[in-house]
């Protein structure tokens, strides 16, 4: 898909990756909306790339069930939802607020998933979109500190290949984004965590497994993986072992139910 003249929606698309990735989609030519709660970052993102800005807080029920219906409304068909928006932990799980532990997962799996079920019938009808869901190296293996949002993230991922099993015989594509550290304030929290997380994180910096990219740099691999219908965008390369074994039983089960048609709209169920 050339996303040149496509319409393109991120969550979390006032700072960050979202924010990088709002400019790159509209530097290929896409129209973009960008979401958050941020309403004064969103509309300065929105205004220097020309294009729409939707301030909306994700956490809560109702915004997200009307969020893509609003947005189609008033700005048209979504070609390409970018499930950006996300929040992440770093405190040890036994002492971490129950508030946050409910907002981590409202937003990072529940919104992402609730917004690409209600993004999905548009595309299917018109037998064309793509749905981008971050995801993290975080979701392949558990990290001290971040037990709250390794589990969002490795649902992220499982739903993911659930889907993409769903939609396999459609027009309808999915990427997992997938990254280790990208230098955002996100990664400056982790990097400012409890004692006992920050030991964890040196550990793995004197290892090399957790180089640091740009946003910038997800944001060209993100946009170039949709245009060429790619399934993953991994960082960095030299962990790409940890997503293969995470993968091993998707393959595995793709294997088993080779051939098989799935309808992802469950019409035969609906006639009978």
């Amino acid at each position: 898909m050339k996303v040149s003249g496509k319409h393109v929606v991120v969550t979390g698309g006032s700072r960050g990756i979202g924010e990088a990735l709002a400019r790159e989609f509209a530097g290929r030519g896409a129209r973009v909306t960008v979401v958050a709660r941020s309403e004064e970052s969103l509309r300065r993102v929105a205004t220097e790339i020309g294009g729409n800005a939707v301030v909306a807080d994700l956490s809560d029920d109702r915004t997200v069930d009307t969020l893509i219906g609003r947005i189609e409304a008033d700005h048209g068909a979504i070609d390409v939802l970018v499930n950006n928006a996300g929040l992440e932990t770093n405190t040890p799980f036994a002492v971490e607020d129950p508030r946050e532990v409910r907002a981590v997962v409202r937003l990072n799996l529940e919104a992402s998933m609730l917004l690409t079920r209600h993004v999905l019938p548009g595309m299917l009808a018109r037998g064309a979109g793509h749905v981008v869901l971050v995801s993290s190296l975080a979701g392949t293996a558990g990290f001290p500190g971040m037990s709250a949002y390794c589990g969002t993230k490795a649902g992220v991922l499982n739903f993911a290949s659930s889907l993409k099993r769903e939609l396999h015989h459609t027009d309808v594509d999915i990427t997992v984004l997938a990254p280790g550290p990208v230098d955002t304030r996100m990664w400056d929290a982790v990097e400012d965590s409890p004692p006992t997380v920050q030991q964890v994180v040196r550990r793995f910096k004197r290892l090399r497994l957790i180089p640091k990219t740009t946003p910038e740099r997800i944001a060209r691999r993100t946009v170039a993986a949709v245009e060429k219908r790619r399934a993953f965008v991994r960082h960095p390369h030299r962990l790409s072992t940890n997503f293969w074994f995470n993968m091993l039983p998707t393959h595995i089960s793709n294997a088993v139910i080779a051939g098989i048609k799935f309808d992802p709209l469950d019409r035969g169920r609906r006639h009978n």
